[in-house]
């Protein structure tokens, strides 16, 4: 057993032998592009004859894979071998278990380079933005593995006069897995290591954008040890297999990262007793974000820049944590602008695999129209300050964008965007400002700048969010240190990568025995 927690660090690549390695991996999984992968019940391979096709975003032209398109029937038959497993998958000792994910990490940091080059391909993510996925999957990994030795204790009750009290926690059931394709190994991983480090089988629906990824973090946990039927990889649509694994009555539990509207119809549904089933579902719904940045008049002007420009437009602005909001006191507001404008406008667009490469392609066509469609919006609502189209290159590139002078309550100050545009508002004063940010029905990240200690705890009690910031960006928060998870809209403020993480998959049983 390992002794103590520490977040795996990111890869620079300054090192000239780690860039290298990078280029090589990525050649390397460039030469396995059109590779098919099946579906995965029980140790049974299936391959159906729709599939998805799994495409470069930062050259539309390149398949990255082919992952087979479950049916209903093999989406009815994963959660029935889900169910069927659970029993003896249950258990197994929490250590047993642990010792699985910490296996896994190994062999994850053993194929950093290829997770890294799966996800720069596969996502269009930057060099950096790739390494620090596969790097917080390592820390779910390691952090999950040492909270279930601590959950697998008995846990301290008041001792009875003639008798011998005990609590201790035991797994719910088949839990289905949705996961997002912006962190598509990182939340992957999580959501399905705290499902199954804690006795539970586990039916995984990897997003239709990242369907590679997630077949090689299968891969991994099985390497690691997870017995054959444990775990279940079935790739589908939402529309036709994402239903009938969250509405079937042996389903325990539906694990969930992605839109409000999807979250919003996934919670809807769990809440229907289907016929046959004898539990109440439980849901983890972590959804959307509409995070702002605030700078006080007295906030560091260079250093809010710098941290505005790093959360607006990290992964082309593709995380609910990402900063699509500039709130700014009208006393620096100019100054601030300027500087942000003059950073975005220096960042490099084009292909994810190039080292040089800030700001990627956005993930799909459809998410391109999206956010291209939210632009012309911007441009009537806001005054435009740089970007507001498409960037050159054989995929799916867009300018980062800008929008200045945009009024409290206009759609792109209140509509998640999910790209790379950024609005800014004027705001009269600092209580303003917090009025401002608050004002949506999300409240998932947020950031004061501020020299005023007496500022920040006023923003502490009263800044409604999830992960709120003080004088740094408002991305990149670090499992354990901190836990990930929002308010309102933004979903059930699960906290990810916190202590309390894997109760949502527990139950606790109570045994009293008269001496």
């Amino acid at each position: 057993m390992k002794l103590a927690f520490v977040n795996e660090p990111v890869n620079s690549f300054v090192n000239p032998v780690d860039r290298e390695a990078q280029i090589k991996a990525i050649e390397a999984v460039e030469a396995s592009f059109g590779k098919r992968y099946p579906i995965v019940i029980g140790g049974q391979e299936f391959f159906t004859d729709k599939e998805i096709k799994s495409i470069n975003p930062s050259d539309t032209s390149q398949v990255v894979g082919l992952a087979a398109s479950a049916t209903p029937e093999l989406a009815d038959k994963a959660v029935k071998v889900a169910y069927e497993n659970f029993p003896a998958w249950s258990q197994t000792s929490f250590a047993e278990r642990a010792r699985i994910l910490w296996r896994a990490a190994s062999i994850m940091r053993k194929r950093r380079f290829e997770l890294n080059a799966t996800m720069i391909l596969e996502a269009g993510k930057t060099w950096i933005e790739a390494d620090a996925d596969t790097a917080e999957a390592i820390d779910f990994c390691e952090f999950y593995a040492h909270e279930a030795i601590r959950y697998g204790q008995p846990q301290p009750v008041i001792p009875t006069a003639g008798e011998d009290d005990e609590m201790t926690y035991i797994p719910i059931g088949p839990v289905v897995v949705i996961p997002p394709w912006n962190f598509p190994l990182a939340i992957t991983a999580g959501m399905t290591v705290a499902a199954l480090v804690t006795g539970n089988t586990v039916v995984l629906k990897p997003a239709s954008p990242t369907p590679v990824i997630a077949w090689k973090l299968f891969e991994i946990l099985h390497e690691a040890g997870l017995p054959s039927g444990v775990l279940q990889y079935v790739p589908g649509s939402g529309g036709a297999v994402g239903d009938i694994l969250v509405g079937h009555p042996l389903t325990r539990m539906v694990a969930f990262t992605g839109s409000m509207d999807v979250g919003i119809h996934i919670n809807a549904l769990a809440a229907k007793v289907a016929p046959g089933q004898i539990w109440l579902k439980r849901v983890i719904a972590e959804m959307g974000g509409k995070d702002a940045i605030i700078v006080a008049d007295d906030g560091n002007i260079k250093e809010a820049a710098a941290a505005i420009t790093a959360s607006a437009f990290g992964f082309q602005g593709q995380k609910c944590s990402a900063c699509s909001r500039a709130i700014l006191d009208a006393a620096i507001y100019d100054d601030v602008m300027a500087e942000v404008v003059a950073a975005t406008k220096k960042l490099k667009v084009g292909p994810a695999k190039d080292p040089n490469s800030q700001v990627g392609p956005v993930i799909t066509e459809s998410a391109m129209n999206s956010i291209l469609g939210y632009m012309e919006i911007g441009k009537k609502e806001g005054k435009l300050l740089c970007g507001g189209g498409r960037a050159d290159g054989p995929g799916y590139f867009l300018q980062p964008t800008i929008f200045g002078d945009v009024p409290a309550g206009a759609r792109i100050e209140q509509e998640e965007i999910f790209g790379p545009v950024l609005s800014v508002t004027k705001a009269d004063n600092y209580d303003h400002a917090i009025q401002i940010a608050n004002g949506t029905i999300y409240g998932l990240t947020g950031a004061v700048f501020s020299r005023s200690q007496a500022r920040l705890e006023q923003a502490r009690r009263d800044f409604h969010v999830g992960n709120l910031y003080f004088n740094r960006k408002c991305t990149g928060a670090l499992v354990c240190a901190q836990p990930f998870g929002g308010f309102n809209m933004s979903g059930t403020d699960s906290k990810a990568g916190g202590g309390d993480y894997l109760l949502l998959f527990l139950q606790a049983k109570t045994v009293c025995q008269k001496l």
